[in-house]
């Protein structure tokens, strides 16, 4: 009995001491973001700047940390002027998706070697090269990893789902930036956001929340490849919009790869306002009758319609005139036994055979994915000095991505009132017609509906690009968006 009584004692002892020990210990800091000094030569003239890469710490309301937020950010150097530079916060989509499609594809001062039209991968290992043309000579750039893409991730004792969903996505984010503007002391620079894909979505609902919490009103938003409203791009149900909205690009894609009838095939852009008005015109009145359609209506609909996707007349009325993206991505090149890219339609892809419905897989990604990966992480531990035993997650597993009750997530209300709100703010939204994830159509159609009243109509500019969801691996598609761009941030609507 004794010696289980000292034992017991013994063990207590050892027990609080190591409480004791672990109370007093301070918890370990985060590092310090790096920075490093650069010059990037445009042209002949010299830009110099400075990169910072680092974590920024979200925390609660009693100052404890929740996630830290992995971002890169670009500052120009004796820029000219008294005016302060505007800044852009810049992320991707997925969600899941690190921002190092757009950090390193389109906006920052350097990017990854592509090949000339993009749509085969550049042997590897994939690095980078100056770009020239870099968003950085007209604005200040920080790219953000949501929490659970690139280096970003939930503190201990917090869990992914915190993050994973509509809402906890944009207060963490709204987080950082006005964390970000508040430590670089940059509330009083004019402020830009710029998303892809999911981030478009984001961005519409960081817009109008950034606003109301903290009183930080935008200047512009820029929306690449957007989906504001998934009404629009969601196939299945009693949901009609989307074979209409996406009637177009399959239209360029056909294009694209010479299945089109002689005639359509000589001006793209002007076959494009052919099926758009056939699309809108007969196309969707004609699907909106369901089975009240008349037989002779149904005919001529199945004529054109095959007209505009290059595919048989037989399989479209088999398919009910109703065409979803996967069907369409797997048939068109059936005959050669090929597939086409989601991502970028004129990326195709080899099946294990050419029967099914549905491609096994998008050929568009492993053009892309190898390469901004491999390239990311040499140019990041090397050139910004930034290293961590992390895994980078360029496709992060953010897990099920909650979202408000309702069948279809929709922004585009935010983007309204945001608008309305702030009647100084701009936006640009930019397209790529080879796009089968979130096609121009849609998004055109989404800004047509958003009922902005007309003094605010003409603060939308709509640009698109012979490209697919990722224009910007196109090379002469990466030209015309830079341009583009910097016509948009010197435009005073």
């Amino acid at each position: 009995m004794r010696k289980t009584i000292l034992g017991t004692l013994l063990i207590l002892a050892v027990c609080a001491a190591a409480a004791e020990k672990t109370k007093s210990a301070k918890p370990a800091k985060p590092k310090k973001p790096v920075s490093t000094q650069h010059s990037i030569d445009l042209g002949g003239t010299p830009l110099r700047y400075t990169a910072t890469a680092g974590t920024l710490p979200l925390q609660d309301a009693k100052g404890a940390t929740t996630a830290e937020i992995f971002f890169v950010a670009y500052t120009a150097v004796g820029g000219t002027g008294s005016a302060p530079r505007p800044v852009t916060f810049v992320f991707n989509g997925g969600p899941g998706a690190a921002s190092v499609w757009l950090h390193l594809g389109a906006l920052g001062p350097r990017r990854v070697v592509m090949t000339e039209r993009g749509v085969t991968p550049p042997p590897p290992p994939g690095r980078v090269v100056d770009n020239q043309e870099s968003w950085l000579p007209f604005t200040d750039l920080v790219f953000i990893d949501p929490v659970g893409t690139g280096y970003s991730r939930p503190a201990k004792g917090h869990k992914q789902s915190e993050f994973s969903g509509l809402e906890e996505d944009t207060r963490a984010v709204a987080d950082f930036i006005r964390l970000y503007a508040t430590r670089y002391r940059r509330w009083g620079s004019p402020k830009f956001l710029v998303g892809e894909s999911y981030g478009t979505t984001r961005a519409e609902n960081l817009a109008g929340y950034l606003q109301d919490r903290y009183g930080m009103n935008l200047n512009g938003i820029v929306l690449i490849s957007p989906v504001l409203d998934f009404k629009t791009i969601r196939f299945g149900g009693d949901n009609d919009l989307p074979y209409v909205l996406f009637l177009p690009s399959y239209t360029a894609t056909a294009w694209f790869h010479k299945r089109l009838a002689p005639e359509l095939q000589k001006d793209l852009e002007a076959t494009l306002r052919q099926a758009e008005a056939f699309a809108s015109g007969s196309y969707a009145p004609a699907l909106a009758q369901g089975s009240a359609l008349p037989e002779g209506e149904r005919k001529r609909i199945a004529q054109l319609l095959a007209r505009y996707t290059g595919l048989g007349e037989d399989f479209v009325s088999r398919s009910n005139l109703r065409v979803s993206m996967g069907r369409f991505g797997k048939e068109l090149l059936r005959s050669e036994r090929r597939t086409v890219g989601r991502l970028d339609s004129r990326v195709v892809g080899i099946d294990r055979d050419a029967a099914g419905s549905r491609s096994e897989y998008d050929p568009a990604m492993p053009v892309v994915k190898g390469a901004f990966s491999a390239a990311f992480l040499a140019y990041v531990a090397g050139e910004l000095g930034y290293r961590s035993d992390l895994s980078y997650e360029t496709l992060g597993h953010v897990g099920r991505w909650k979202v408000p009750e309702g069948r279809y997530v929709n922004v585009a209300g935010s983007l309204r009132d945001a608008m309305t709100h702030n009647p100084h703010l701009k936006v640009l939204v930019a397209c790529g017609h080879f796009d089968l994830a979130t096609p121009f159509y849609a998004a055109d159609y989404t800004i047509r509906h958003l009922g902005l009243d007309e003094t605010l109509q003409g603060h939308v500019r709509l640009r698109t690009y012979e490209a697919g969801h990722m224009m910007y691996v196109n090379t002469p598609s990466r030209k015309k968006l830079a341009t583009d761009a910097a016509a948009f941030y010197a435009w005073k609507p």
